[in-house]
Protein backbone atom coordinates (compact mmCIF):
# COMPACT_ATOMS: atom_id res chain seq x y z
CA UNK A 1 0.00 0.00 0.00
CA UNK A 2 1.19 3.41 -1.01
CA UNK A 3 2.06 5.99 1.70
CA UNK A 4 -0.91 8.66 1.66
CA UNK A 5 -0.05 12.16 2.99
CA UNK A 6 -3.01 14.41 3.52
CA UNK A 7 -3.31 17.28 1.44
CA UNK A 8 -6.89 17.58 -0.18
CA UNK A 9 -8.77 20.35 0.30
CA UNK A 10 -12.64 20.03 0.98
CA UNK A 11 -15.18 22.60 -0.08
CA UNK A 12 -18.43 21.73 0.85
CA UNK A 13 -21.04 22.12 -2.13
CA UNK A 14 -24.51 23.85 -1.17
CA UNK A 15 -27.00 23.94 -3.75
CA UNK A 16 -29.26 25.89 -2.11
CA UNK A 17 -28.87 29.76 -2.79
CA UNK A 18 -30.27 30.91 0.37
CA UNK A 19 -27.62 28.83 1.86
CA UNK A 20 -24.35 30.25 2.54
CA UNK A 21 -20.77 29.52 1.23
CA UNK A 22 -17.47 28.38 1.53
CA UNK A 23 -15.42 30.78 -1.12
CA UNK A 24 -11.78 30.77 -0.23
CA UNK A 25 -12.17 29.68 3.67
CA UNK A 26 -14.35 32.38 3.30
CA UNK A 27 -18.06 32.94 4.64
CA UNK A 28 -20.38 34.93 2.08
CA UNK A 29 -23.96 35.32 2.45
CA UNK A 30 -26.11 36.11 -0.60
CA UNK A 31 -26.43 39.92 0.18
CA UNK A 32 -25.08 40.23 3.30
CA UNK A 33 -21.17 40.81 2.77
CA UNK A 34 -18.16 38.47 3.28
CA UNK A 35 -17.16 37.60 6.64
CA UNK A 36 -13.87 35.98 7.99
CA UNK A 37 -12.17 33.27 6.98
CA UNK A 38 -13.06 29.71 7.95
CA UNK A 39 -9.32 27.45 9.59
CA UNK A 40 -8.04 25.67 7.52
CA UNK A 41 -7.90 22.91 9.44
CA UNK A 42 -11.70 22.83 10.01
CA UNK A 43 -12.11 22.95 6.37
CA UNK A 44 -9.80 20.89 5.10
CA UNK A 45 -10.85 18.10 7.58
CA UNK A 46 -12.80 15.80 6.11
CA UNK A 47 -17.02 15.60 6.56
CA UNK A 48 -17.43 12.61 9.29
CA UNK A 49 -18.94 9.71 7.69
CA UNK A 50 -21.16 9.26 10.34
CA UNK A 51 -23.01 12.55 10.04
CA UNK A 52 -23.28 11.39 6.06
CA UNK A 53 -24.94 8.56 6.82
CA UNK A 54 -27.36 9.75 9.51
CA UNK A 55 -28.45 12.33 6.65
CA UNK A 56 -28.83 9.37 4.26
CA UNK A 57 -30.76 7.34 6.78
CA UNK A 58 -33.09 10.53 7.07
CA UNK A 59 -34.07 10.97 3.84
CA UNK A 60 -34.47 7.17 3.46
CA UNK A 61 -38.23 6.26 2.11
CA UNK A 62 -38.68 3.63 4.26
CA UNK A 63 -37.79 2.02 7.28
CA UNK A 64 -33.55 1.69 7.89
CA UNK A 65 -31.80 -1.22 9.93
CA UNK A 66 -28.34 0.35 10.51
CA UNK A 67 -25.22 -1.72 10.30
CA UNK A 68 -23.62 1.67 10.45
CA UNK A 69 -22.95 2.93 13.50
CA UNK A 70 -20.67 0.76 16.20
CA UNK A 71 -23.10 0.38 19.08
CA UNK A 72 -24.35 -2.34 21.41
CA UNK A 73 -27.68 -3.59 21.51
CA UNK A 74 -27.75 -3.50 25.49
CA UNK A 75 -28.03 -0.56 28.03
CA UNK A 76 -26.01 -0.41 30.92
CA UNK A 77 -26.84 -2.72 33.71
CA UNK A 78 -29.91 -2.17 35.75
CA UNK A 79 -28.42 -2.03 39.02
CA UNK A 80 -26.10 0.94 38.08
CA UNK A 81 -28.96 2.58 36.62
CA UNK A 82 -31.24 2.29 39.40
CA UNK A 83 -28.40 3.72 42.05
CA UNK A 84 -27.32 6.68 39.64
CA UNK A 85 -30.91 7.72 40.15
CA UNK A 86 -30.30 8.67 43.58
CA UNK A 87 -27.52 10.89 42.51
CA UNK A 88 -29.48 13.10 40.03
CA UNK A 89 -30.98 15.07 43.36
CA UNK A 90 -27.71 15.39 44.83
CA UNK A 91 -26.33 18.78 44.48
CA UNK A 92 -22.53 17.86 43.92
CA UNK A 93 -24.26 16.15 40.12
CA UNK A 94 -24.79 19.64 39.12
CA UNK A 95 -21.34 21.01 40.00
CA UNK A 96 -17.99 20.78 38.30
CA UNK A 97 -15.96 17.91 39.66
CA UNK A 98 -12.35 17.56 39.61
CA UNK A 99 -11.02 17.84 35.54
CA UNK A 100 -8.90 14.67 35.91
CA UNK A 101 -12.28 13.11 37.25
CA UNK A 102 -14.07 11.52 39.92
CA UNK A 103 -11.44 10.56 42.50
CA UNK A 104 -13.09 6.99 43.31
CA UNK A 105 -13.69 5.94 39.75
CA UNK A 106 -10.43 7.12 39.19
CA UNK A 107 -9.27 4.98 42.06
CA UNK A 108 -11.48 2.31 41.22
CA UNK A 109 -9.76 2.57 37.22
CA UNK A 110 -6.76 2.13 38.66
CA UNK A 111 -7.42 -1.00 40.15
CA UNK A 112 -9.18 -2.52 36.92
CA UNK A 113 -6.35 -1.23 34.95
CA UNK A 114 -4.11 -3.57 37.56
CA UNK A 115 -6.17 -6.22 38.00
CA UNK A 116 -7.44 -7.09 34.02
CA UNK A 117 -5.17 -5.30 32.06
CA UNK A 118 -1.56 -5.70 34.19
CA UNK A 119 -0.75 -1.85 34.01
CA UNK A 120 0.74 -0.89 37.37
CA UNK A 121 2.09 2.28 36.79
CA UNK A 122 -0.12 4.20 34.74
CA UNK A 123 -1.97 7.25 35.52
CA UNK A 124 -6.19 7.62 34.72
CA UNK A 125 -7.76 10.37 33.30
CA UNK A 126 -11.75 10.39 32.99
CA UNK A 127 -12.66 11.83 29.25
CA UNK A 128 -16.78 12.41 27.25
CA UNK A 129 -15.49 8.97 25.89
CA UNK A 130 -12.97 7.54 23.59
CA UNK A 131 -13.13 10.21 20.50
CA UNK A 132 -12.24 13.00 23.64
CA UNK A 133 -9.29 11.15 24.88
CA UNK A 134 -7.87 10.72 21.65
CA UNK A 135 -8.25 14.70 20.75
CA UNK A 136 -6.83 15.38 24.14
CA UNK A 137 -3.74 13.26 23.72
CA UNK A 138 -3.04 14.97 19.69
CA UNK A 139 -3.65 18.09 21.22
CA UNK A 140 -0.92 17.45 23.68
CA UNK A 141 1.82 15.33 22.17
CA UNK A 142 1.57 16.70 18.74
CA UNK A 143 2.23 19.93 17.03
CA UNK A 144 1.56 21.37 14.01
CA UNK A 145 3.20 19.76 10.88
CA UNK A 146 4.09 16.85 13.14
CA UNK A 147 4.14 13.12 11.18
CA UNK A 148 2.07 10.86 12.40
CA UNK A 149 1.23 6.74 11.69
CA UNK A 150 -1.90 5.07 11.33
CA UNK A 151 -2.56 1.81 9.09
CA UNK A 152 -5.26 1.20 6.89
CA UNK A 153 -7.77 0.34 7.26
CA UNK A 154 -8.19 3.15 10.38
CA UNK A 155 -10.87 4.44 12.28
CA UNK A 156 -12.14 7.72 10.68
CA UNK A 157 -11.92 9.76 13.53
CA UNK A 158 -8.59 9.13 14.68
CA UNK A 159 -8.08 10.50 11.20
CA UNK A 160 -10.20 13.59 11.52
CA UNK A 161 -8.20 14.21 14.95
CA UNK A 162 -4.95 14.69 13.14
CA UNK A 163 -6.31 17.17 10.42
CA UNK A 164 -8.56 19.38 12.84
CA UNK A 165 -5.60 20.11 15.34
CA UNK A 166 -3.24 20.52 12.03
CA UNK A 167 -1.33 17.22 11.74
CA UNK A 168 -1.17 16.79 8.02
CA UNK A 169 1.92 14.77 7.53
CA UNK A 170 -0.90 11.61 8.07
CA UNK A 171 1.25 8.29 7.34
CA UNK A 172 -1.19 5.92 6.48
CA UNK A 173 0.59 1.99 6.65
CA UNK A 174 -0.34 -1.06 4.98
CA UNK A 175 -1.65 -3.95 7.21
CA UNK A 176 -1.12 -7.38 6.42
CA UNK A 177 -3.76 -8.90 3.32
CA UNK A 178 -4.99 -12.08 5.12
CA UNK A 179 -5.11 -10.90 8.83
CA UNK A 180 -5.46 -7.08 8.87
CA UNK A 181 -3.09 -6.77 11.18
CA UNK A 182 -0.57 -3.58 11.07
CA UNK A 183 2.35 -4.52 8.71
CA UNK A 184 5.64 -3.94 11.52
CA UNK A 185 8.11 -4.40 8.95
CA UNK A 186 6.81 -1.44 6.67
CA UNK A 187 6.93 0.71 10.31
CA UNK A 188 10.01 0.04 10.90
CA UNK A 189 11.12 1.17 7.90
CA UNK A 190 9.41 4.65 8.25
CA UNK A 191 10.83 4.80 11.83
CA UNK A 192 14.22 3.96 10.79
CA UNK A 193 14.86 6.36 7.78
CA UNK A 194 17.45 8.69 8.74
CA UNK A 195 16.48 10.73 5.79
CA UNK A 196 13.44 12.01 7.68
CA UNK A 197 11.88 13.44 10.69
CA UNK A 198 11.09 10.70 12.82
CA UNK A 199 7.10 10.27 13.31
CA UNK A 200 5.85 11.87 16.66
CA UNK A 201 3.28 9.58 17.12
CA UNK A 202 2.20 5.97 16.14
CA UNK A 203 -1.25 4.18 16.59
CA UNK A 204 -3.38 1.41 16.49
CA UNK A 205 -7.10 0.19 17.72
CA UNK A 206 -6.89 -3.36 19.30
CA UNK A 207 -8.87 -4.41 18.43
CA UNK A 208 -9.58 -3.05 15.08
CA UNK A 209 -12.07 -0.30 14.08
CA UNK A 210 -13.36 -0.42 11.07
CA UNK A 211 -11.83 -4.14 10.49
CA UNK A 212 -12.64 -6.24 13.70
CA UNK A 213 -8.79 -8.05 13.39
CA UNK A 214 -6.91 -7.75 16.68
CA UNK A 215 -3.05 -7.39 17.16
CA UNK A 216 -1.64 -10.01 18.93
CA UNK A 217 0.97 -9.44 22.21
CA UNK A 218 3.94 -10.59 20.35
CA UNK A 219 3.02 -8.01 17.16
CA UNK A 220 1.88 -5.51 20.13
CA UNK A 221 5.42 -5.79 21.90
CA UNK A 222 7.01 -5.12 18.57
CA UNK A 223 5.50 -2.10 17.61
CA UNK A 224 5.93 -0.64 21.07
CA UNK A 225 10.00 -1.54 20.87
CA UNK A 226 10.03 0.09 17.39
CA UNK A 227 8.57 3.25 18.96
CA UNK A 228 10.45 3.31 21.95
CA UNK A 229 13.93 3.06 19.75
CA UNK A 230 12.89 5.20 17.43
CA UNK A 231 11.80 7.92 20.04
CA UNK A 232 7.40 7.86 19.12
CA UNK A 233 4.80 7.57 21.34
CA UNK A 234 2.46 4.76 20.86
CA UNK A 235 -1.35 5.23 21.17
CA UNK A 236 -3.38 2.31 21.60
CA UNK A 237 -7.33 2.06 21.27
CA UNK A 238 -8.57 -0.79 23.93
CA UNK A 239 -12.01 0.34 23.08
CA UNK A 240 -12.97 -3.13 22.42
CA UNK A 241 -10.95 -4.95 25.25
CA UNK A 242 -13.85 -6.95 25.86
CA UNK A 243 -14.76 -7.75 22.41
CA UNK A 244 -13.20 -11.30 21.37
CA UNK A 245 -14.03 -14.43 20.09
CA UNK A 246 -13.30 -17.68 19.66
CA UNK A 247 -10.70 -18.28 22.05
CA UNK A 248 -8.33 -15.17 21.77
CA UNK A 249 -7.28 -13.01 24.37
CA UNK A 250 -6.56 -8.97 24.79
CA UNK A 251 -3.45 -7.52 25.57
CA UNK A 252 -1.98 -4.68 27.18
CA UNK A 253 0.99 -3.11 27.42
CA UNK A 254 2.55 -0.05 28.98
CA UNK A 255 5.68 1.87 29.32
CA UNK A 256 6.69 5.07 29.43
CA UNK A 257 6.15 6.26 25.30
CA UNK A 258 2.80 4.25 25.54
CA UNK A 259 -0.76 5.43 26.01
CA UNK A 260 -3.71 3.86 26.55
CA UNK A 261 -7.48 4.87 25.60
CA UNK A 262 -10.13 2.86 26.73
CA UNK A 263 -14.01 3.47 26.69
CA UNK A 264 -17.50 2.45 28.55
CA UNK A 265 -19.45 3.27 25.50
CA UNK A 266 -19.47 -0.48 24.00
CA UNK A 267 -18.62 -2.63 26.77
CA UNK A 268 -21.39 -1.55 29.36
CA UNK A 269 -24.00 0.38 26.81
CA UNK A 270 -23.16 3.57 27.49
CA UNK A 271 -22.57 5.34 24.48
CA UNK A 272 -25.03 8.06 25.11
CA UNK A 273 -23.50 8.73 28.34
CA UNK A 274 -19.86 9.50 27.10
CA UNK A 275 -17.38 8.29 29.35
CA UNK A 276 -13.82 7.07 28.96
CA UNK A 277 -10.43 7.27 30.09
CA UNK A 278 -6.83 7.58 29.21
CA UNK A 279 -3.93 5.15 31.56
CA UNK A 280 -0.96 7.13 30.68
CA UNK A 281 2.95 6.51 31.97
CA UNK A 282 2.93 8.37 35.68
CA UNK A 283 6.69 8.45 35.40
CA UNK A 284 6.69 10.91 32.52
CA UNK A 285 7.56 14.27 34.17
CA UNK A 286 4.66 16.84 33.29
CA UNK A 287 2.66 14.18 31.08
CA UNK A 288 -0.61 15.01 33.45
CA UNK A 289 -0.04 18.50 33.93
CA UNK A 290 -0.28 18.90 30.18
CA UNK A 291 -3.01 16.67 29.71
CA UNK A 292 -5.01 18.83 32.00
CA UNK A 293 -4.74 21.60 30.37
CA UNK A 294 -6.68 20.42 27.29
CA UNK A 295 -8.87 18.53 29.34
CA UNK A 296 -9.79 21.63 31.39
CA UNK A 297 -10.67 23.67 28.00
CA UNK A 298 -12.57 20.99 26.42
CA UNK A 299 -14.91 19.56 28.64
CA UNK A 300 -13.40 20.92 32.07
CA UNK A 301 -14.89 16.92 33.46
CA UNK A 302 -16.49 14.17 31.80
CA UNK A 303 -20.51 14.68 32.84
CA UNK A 304 -20.51 14.12 36.84
CA UNK A 305 -23.57 11.84 36.18
CA UNK A 306 -22.10 9.64 33.75
CA UNK A 307 -18.61 8.65 35.79
CA UNK A 308 -21.14 7.90 38.59
CA UNK A 309 -23.07 5.40 35.80
CA UNK A 310 -19.37 4.47 35.29
CA UNK A 311 -18.39 3.72 38.62
CA UNK A 312 -21.54 1.72 39.44
CA UNK A 313 -21.16 -0.30 36.15
CA UNK A 314 -17.74 -1.08 37.49
CA UNK A 315 -18.94 -2.55 40.49
CA UNK A 316 -21.09 -5.03 38.57
CA UNK A 317 -17.97 -6.53 36.84
CA UNK A 318 -16.56 -7.56 33.46
CA UNK A 319 -18.35 -10.99 33.51
CA UNK A 320 -21.72 -9.46 32.81
CA UNK A 321 -20.51 -7.32 29.94
CA UNK A 322 -18.79 -10.77 28.46
CA UNK A 323 -22.00 -13.15 28.43
CA UNK A 324 -23.34 -10.52 25.97
CA UNK A 325 -20.26 -10.35 24.37
CA UNK A 326 -20.45 -13.84 23.56
CA UNK A 327 -24.16 -13.62 22.39
CA UNK A 328 -22.50 -11.60 19.38
CA UNK A 329 -21.33 -14.66 17.78
CA UNK A 330 -24.29 -15.59 16.43
CA UNK A 331 -24.73 -12.24 14.70
CA UNK A 332 -21.37 -12.32 12.95
CA UNK A 333 -22.04 -15.62 11.51
CA UNK A 334 -25.82 -14.41 10.18
CA UNK A 335 -23.91 -11.56 8.62
CA UNK A 336 -20.81 -13.56 7.73
CA UNK A 337 -23.33 -15.89 5.72
CA UNK A 338 -25.13 -12.99 4.23
CA UNK A 339 -22.07 -11.40 2.66
CA UNK A 340 -20.86 -14.88 1.28
CA UNK A 341 -22.09 -13.66 -2.35
CA UNK A 342 -19.18 -11.59 -2.53
CA UNK A 343 -16.52 -14.66 -2.78
CA UNK A 344 -14.25 -17.05 -0.60
CA UNK A 345 -11.78 -14.49 1.07
CA UNK A 346 -13.68 -11.47 0.38
CA UNK A 347 -14.81 -10.99 4.33
CA UNK A 348 -12.37 -10.65 6.75
CA UNK A 349 -12.02 -9.59 10.38
CA UNK A 350 -14.90 -10.30 13.44
CA UNK A 351 -12.17 -11.81 15.84
CA UNK A 352 -12.84 -8.73 18.03
CA UNK A 353 -14.62 -5.69 18.25
CA UNK A 354 -18.49 -5.71 16.61
CA UNK A 355 -17.07 -5.44 12.50
CA UNK A 356 -16.75 -7.32 9.81
CA UNK A 357 -14.52 -5.82 6.40
CA UNK A 358 -15.84 -6.72 3.15
CA UNK A 359 -14.20 -6.58 -0.71
CA UNK A 360 -16.69 -5.40 -2.77
CA UNK A 361 -16.42 -6.76 -6.36
CA UNK A 362 -13.91 -4.81 -8.34
CA UNK A 363 -16.67 -3.19 -10.57
CA UNK A 364 -18.57 -1.88 -7.38
CA UNK A 365 -15.47 0.46 -6.72
CA UNK A 366 -17.22 3.57 -5.79
CA UNK A 367 -18.15 1.99 -2.31
CA UNK A 368 -20.34 4.75 -0.98
CA UNK A 369 -22.88 4.54 -4.11
CA UNK A 370 -23.17 0.86 -2.89
CA UNK A 371 -23.63 2.49 0.54
CA UNK A 372 -26.40 4.44 -1.34
CA UNK A 373 -28.19 1.20 -2.92
CA UNK A 374 -28.27 -1.03 -0.31
CA UNK A 375 -30.27 1.97 1.82
CA UNK A 376 -32.47 2.06 -1.04
CA UNK A 377 -33.14 -1.10 -2.48
CA UNK A 378 -33.10 -3.17 0.88
CA UNK A 379 -33.05 -0.67 3.87
CA UNK A 380 -29.72 -1.90 5.29
CA UNK A 381 -27.48 0.95 5.74
CA UNK A 382 -23.09 0.09 6.03
CA UNK A 383 -20.03 2.71 6.19
CA UNK A 384 -17.91 2.80 2.70
CA UNK A 385 -14.65 1.59 3.30
CA UNK A 386 -13.04 4.91 1.97
CA UNK A 387 -14.03 6.75 4.97
CA UNK A 388 -11.27 4.51 6.42
CA UNK A 389 -8.45 4.62 3.79
CA UNK A 390 -10.03 1.48 2.24
CA UNK A 391 -12.09 2.35 -1.09
CA UNK A 392 -14.16 -0.69 -2.55
CA UNK A 393 -14.88 -1.84 1.02
CA UNK A 394 -17.81 -1.52 3.32
CA UNK A 395 -18.08 -1.79 7.16
CA UNK A 396 -20.74 -3.75 8.91
CA UNK A 397 -21.30 -3.68 12.59
CA UNK A 398 -22.94 -6.76 14.07
CA UNK A 399 -23.41 -5.35 17.36
CA UNK A 400 -26.31 -3.05 17.36
CA UNK A 401 -29.33 -5.83 17.36
CA UNK A 402 -30.72 -8.49 19.20
CA UNK A 403 -31.89 -11.94 18.07
CA UNK A 404 -35.26 -12.38 19.22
Amino acid sequence: MQLARNRCLWLPTLSSSSRPSVVGFGLRCCGMGTYAKLARRAVETVTPVMVQVQELIRGAKRDVMSLAQGVVYWQPPEQALDRVKERVWEPSTSCYGADEGLPELRCALVEKLRRENKLTRSSVMVTAGANQAFVNLVLTLCDAGDSVVMFAPYYFNAYMSFQMTGVTDILVGPSNPKTLQPDADWLENILMNKDKPVPKLVTVVNPGNPSGAYIPLPLLKRISDLCKAAGAWLVVDNTYEYFMYDGLEHSCIEDNHILNIFSFSKAYGMMGWRVGYIAYPMEVEGLGAQLLKVQDNIPICASIIGQYLALYSLEVGPQWIKGRVQDLVKNREILVKALSPLGEDAVKGGEGAIYLWAKLPDKYSDDFEVVRWLLNKHGVVVIPGSASGGPGYIRISFGGFERA
